[in-house]
Parts: C-alpha cells; sequence; structure tokens
C-alpha cells in the first residue's frame, strides 16, 4: 500500500510540474513553446584561473547548469598515475634511446604526473570526476544555434571545448533539472585545485574597496559597496513607484555618506526627511508662503579664483531668466529681450555689473525688477505678471532678503506645504539658491531632488536640472535625481540625458504602466522585467556603467528606526518617545 502510495504522489507531482508538450529530436528538444538543448564540457586546458566560469553563469541568457563532483579513491588513483607514470618514463627512454629530439609534451606530462602523485600522498589534495552539463533555452532554433555558438566561443577562448548532448538530449535535458540525477554521465578527472576553480558560483560583483555600502548581491550575497565620487562622475537616479523603497534607499545612503563628511541638501516635497535631519543634527527649513524662512532669487554667485565676473554673471542671468519663465510663463521674443535688459539695469541700481567685484554687494529683490519693467517701454506686462510674486499673494516667498545657511552638514528644504502650481518654481529657487553656494566654496556634497518630475515638466526646469548634472563633477556635487513618474521623466531629451550622465542608476518595483518605457531605456530582460514589477520593498537592480546586479537593500535596526517611511512604524516611534518624555516628567 505505501508503494502504491509512493507511485501514486510521484506521478501526481509529475502532472503538476510538467510542461504542455514535450518533443525530444536527435539536436534539440521542445518544452512547451520553447526550443532546448544540452552541451556538455569535455576537455580543460592544464590551467585554469578562477574566474573562467563567470561569463558563462553571467551571460544574459535562460539557461540550467548542472555541477557533478564524484570524489575517486586515492589509492586507487594513486595506482593508476604509477602506471600511466611508468609508461610515460618508458616511452621517454625509447625515444632517447633512438636519438629522437626530446620531447617538451612528454616532460611536463611526466612532471605533472610526479607533482600530483606527491600532493596526493602527503594528503593535500583529492582527485574528482566532474561533469558540467548545461542546458539553454530559446524561443527559436536559430536563437538556440545562436547562443550555443556564443556559448562555445566563450569557452573554446580559454581552451576549455564542449560538445552538444546529440542523440541524447532527453538525457542531458534531465540531467540538468535540481534532480541529481545524472543521465549523461560524461566526466573528466580533475584535482582540487582546477575543480576549486568552479566554486563559488561566481556570479557579477560591483563592489570596490571603499565607499558606502548600498545593498546586498542577491545573486551571490557580496556586498554593492561603492564611492560615487570616484566613478566617471558622482550623479545617480532612483526610479521605481510608491511605495517600493526608494526613499528608504536614499535615507540610507544619506545616513552613511554623512559618516565621511558629506554635506547632503535635499529638496523634499512630501515632508519625508525631516526626522533623519532632526535626528542627526541638520537643519530642516520650510519653504511656503507663511514660512519665516526665505530665499531671495537675485542672490549672486561668488567668483572663483579660476573664473572671471563677467562669466559668472552672465551665466547667473541665464539660470535667472529660466526663473522668471516658470514665474511669468511664455514670453514673446522681445518680452525676452525686455526681462534681460531689465535684470541688467536691476543689478545697475546696486552698483552690480558685469565688470565689478560684486562679491559683497547687497543684491536687489523681486520689487526691484518690477520696478525697472513698469519703467521701460513693452514691459508693463512683464510688471502686471510679476506683482502677485511681489505685492500679491505670493508677495512673502520670493520678495525678501535670504535668511537660510547653508552650513549644517544634513539639509533638508520641505516644500510639502507649498501651493501644487508653486512646486515647480520652489523647486528651481531652491536648486538656484543651493548651486549658487556650490559654486561659492567647494566640499563634498550631495544634492538629492525627489519628486524631480515636477520640476522635468517646464522645459526652463529640465535645462537647469541637466545643466547641474553636467557641471556636478567641477564642483565636487554628486546629484542624485528621484522619480516614480518614469514616463513622463523620460519624454523629454533632458530625462534620458540626465540618466545617461549618472554613473550609478536604481530600479526598484516599478509599476505596469512604467514599466515598458523602463525596459527600453535600461535594455532589460523580460526576466529582469518581471522582477521589477514583482519585486518585494528593498529589492531592485542597481546599476554602474553597461554592468548591473540585483540588490536587497539592507538597514541595520537603528538605522532603520531613524529612516523609515512606514506609517506604523513612524507612530511606534512616536510613541515610545512621548512615554519616555511623560516617564522623565514623573
Amino acid at each position: 500500500m505505501a508503494t502504491d502510495i509512493k507511485n501514486l504522489t510521484e506521478k501526481s507531482l509529475d502532472a503538476f510540474f510538467a510542461p504542455s508538450a514535450f518533443n525530444v529530436s536527435p539536436g534539440n528538444l521542445r518544452v512547451g513553446d520553447r526550443y532546448a538543448r544540452t552541451i556538455f564540457l569535455t576537455t580543460y586546458p592544464r590551467y585554469l584561473h578562477t574566474s573562467w566560469f563567470s561569463p558563462l553563469i553571467n551571460i544574459d541568457r535562460s539557461m540550467d547548469i548542472s555541477i557533478y563532483i564524484v570524489p575517486k579513491n586515492t589509492s586507487l588513483v594513486l595506482k593508476q598515475l604509477r602506471d600511466q607514470l611508468a609508461r610515460l618514463q618508458a616511452q621517454e627512454m625509447e625515444e632517447s634511446a633512438a636519438g629522437k629530439v626530446r620531447n617538451p609534451i612528454l616532460e611536463t606530462a611526466i612532471q605533472d604526473i610526479e607533482t600530483l602523485r606527491d600532493r596526493l600522498q602527503q594528503g593535500i589534495d583529492r582527485f574528482f570526476e566532474l561533469g558540467v552539463y548545461v542546458t539553454i533555452y530559446e524561443n527559436s532554433l536559430k536563437e538556440l544555434d545562436e547562443t550555443e555558438s556564443r556559448l562555445r566561443g566563450m569557452l573554446e577562448y580559454q581552451l576549455i571545448y564542449s560538445r552538444p548532448a546529440t542523440f541524447r538530449m532527453a538525457e542531458g535535458f534531465l540531467s540538468t533539472l535540481p534532480l541529481n540525477n545524472d543521465r549523461l554521465n560524461v566526466k573528466t578527472p580533475l584535482n582540487t585545485e582546477p575543480l576549486s576553480s568552479l566554486f563559488p558560483f561566481v556570479s557579477f560583483d560591483l563592489t570596490s574597496n571603499s565607499g558606502v555600502l548600498y545593498g546586498i548581491n542577491t545573486h551571490n550575497n557580496s556586498l554593492v559597496l561603492f564611492d560615487r565620487f570616484q566613478l566617471e562622475n558622482a550623479n545617480s537616479v532612483v526610479f521605481g513607484k510608491s511605495g517600493g523603497g526608494k526613499s528608504y534607499t536614499i535615507k540610507l545612503e544619506i545616513l552613511r555618506s554623512l559618516v565621511f563628511d558629506t554635506q547632503v541638501i535635499i529638496i523634499d516635497p512630501e515632508d519625508e526627511y525631516r526626522y533623519l535631519a532632526e535626528t542627526v543634527g541638520g537643519s530642516a527649513i520650510k519653504i511656503s508662503i507663511n514660512s519665516p524662512h526665505h530665499i531671495n532669487p537675485l542672490d549672486l554667485p561668488t567668483p572663483k579664483e579660476d573664473e572671471t565676473p563677467a562669466d559668472v554673471f552672465k551665466s547667473h542671468l541665464l539660470d535667472l531668466t529660466g526663473l522668471m519663465k516658470l514665474l511669468l510663463g511664455e514670453m514673446t521674443p522681445e518680452e525676452g529681450s525686455i526681462l534681460d535688459e531689465a535684470l541688467i539695469e536691476t543689478y545697475a541700481l546696486k552698483d552690480i555689473n558685469p565688470n565689478t567685484d560684486f562679491s559683497k554687494s547687497a543684491p536687489p529683490l523681486l520689487s526691484d525688477l518690477q520696478s525697472v519693467l513698469e519703467g521701460l517701454t513693452g514691459g508693463e506686462s512683464l510688471a502686471i505678471r510679476l506683482r502677485k510674486y511681489t505685492h500679491g499673494t505670493f508677495a512673502g516667498f520670493l520678495n525678501n532678503p535670504t535668511n537660510v545657511s547653508l552650513d549644517s552638514s544634513l539639509l533638508v528644504f520641505s516644500i510639502r506645504d507649498m501651493e501644487e502650481e508653486l512646486r515647480p518654481i520652489a523647486m528651481y529657487l531652491i536648486l538656484n539658491h543651493v548651486w549658487t553656494q556650490i559654486r561659492r566654496t567647494l566640499r563634498k556634497r550631495l544634492l538629492i531632488v525627489d519628486e524631480a518630475w515636477w520640476l522635468m515638466k517646464y522645459q526652463a526646469g529640465a535645462d537647469f536640472l541637466f545643466n547641474i548634472a553636467k557641471r556636478a563633477r567641477k564642483y565636487y556635487l554628486g546629484l542624485t535625481t528621484i522619480s516614480q513618474d518614469i514616463p513622463d521623466f523620460m519624454a523629454s531629451p533632458q530625462g534620458k540625458a540626465i540618466v545617461t550622465n549618472s554613473s550609478i542608476q536604481m530600479l526598484m518595483k516599478q509599476s505596469p504602466a512604467a514599466i515598458e518605457v523602463v525596459k527600453e531605456t535600461f535594455n532589460l530582460t523580460d526576466a529582469e522585467k518581471y522582477y521589477l514589477l514583482e519585486a518585494r520593498v528593498g529589492f531592485g537592480l542597481f546599476f554602474i556603467g553597461q554592468n548591473h546586479v540585483g540588490i536587497r537593500v539592507v538597514a541595520s535596526y537603528a538605522e532603520d528606526q531613524i529612516i523609515t517611511s512606514d506609517p506604523r512604524q513612524i507612530l511606534e516611534v512616536e510613541k515610545a518617545k512621548e512615554e519616555w518624555a511623560k516617564s522623565n516628567k514623573e
């Protein structure tokens, strides 16, 4: 009865796991709607380096690999080696007696056998039989042939030769299933040292000797460790749907970057980073209409030693023109010229011009620009549109001297309470002010722009952000751009350019609406596409240049308490704080 139940169970499992169709041919087999072919390794060179199997494992193709290792009896192997050595030595003596030229291949073989025999006798080495089988899967026979040719070429380049399991495809397929059942039984004798070059399964590593720990490589549990400032540029982009772990990942990088004396400046649309800033002794600055914190958009940067005042002044006018386009809307070419003239005259009222040292001059206010526009022929319309930012509803937002300091190691600019129509303006204003300060003093900095798609919706904002991405390296700055609205972000040429100008790219969980854009942009496989669609929180893909690995973001308990965005955890932390304060008061 027990045997019958076991057989019934096995049949049920076979029916459950079996493909819909299975067709075996001499040179391949068809599993469901895919074609498969098994190849096995037959010949190895005299030396195997430690990473010889790495290209095979990391090739971007679907495959199953099985490795069978059978230990051999050492005494039996020693006897076989002794007999083989005697035959080779006899052959060497015959060739010497016949007056033939010395045979270096024969001498090398004798030397290798003697060395191996000594190591086996001393217990340093052991002997094994190795079988390596690879089953590849493709959608057509043409793709199957191309993939096999590619694999064999990669192996033959290293003097490792393989053969297809012709007329034994079913045995080969079954041998590569996770059943520990070697049906092919094609093995090669190897000792410990060359065999060890196969282990551990060397999947691709993305790591360096120093920097910030970004997470764990999901392929082999190695560390994804990098100093972004040692790459070709220090920029990064992070894409993912809401709740996928973007902010958590960035907060963890911020916390770990602060250890390396990196100043971090954040534009925070949802007030997510305030608790982090307060915990580490940073500054949380609220930018809104009624906020006591003000930034004057007409502040001028101080020229560096290698810059002329004229170049800095003109560059600042271009940046300021971008902000004015956000404030005033579309302008005709005539209005653009009038605005440019008005800006120059506004600075001239404060004795600021391209040919003077304006590093210690007090900058004008937006109301000064409005007054100049009112006095210029053709500037009346611009002055009227600007009035609501100087005397109207939005006057407190822009028309005040700057009273914000950028000296803290962690600065968070929160724009959560800003009206939605003003958010792009606020982001541009903060970026312009921060960029002015960055150019003034050289220091290792990270500038993080969360929900950057707000700014990328506008031509002027997209141009400005791209300009920062291009020039950040010169000022020891790493720009981190975060967005969940990927189609909008990638719709503009500037968005694509920001991605290509970022050495680090991270993809977290994606929405079905955005996945095709992501797949095309980052050249993902179907497997990686479905991985991102189904990824758990904190899992994703980590790109450095053309290379990428799966990543799992891991924080310590203390880090997690500081950076969590989970409302349940935040409530627990707040409750614990209240209880602690209450107990101290008692």
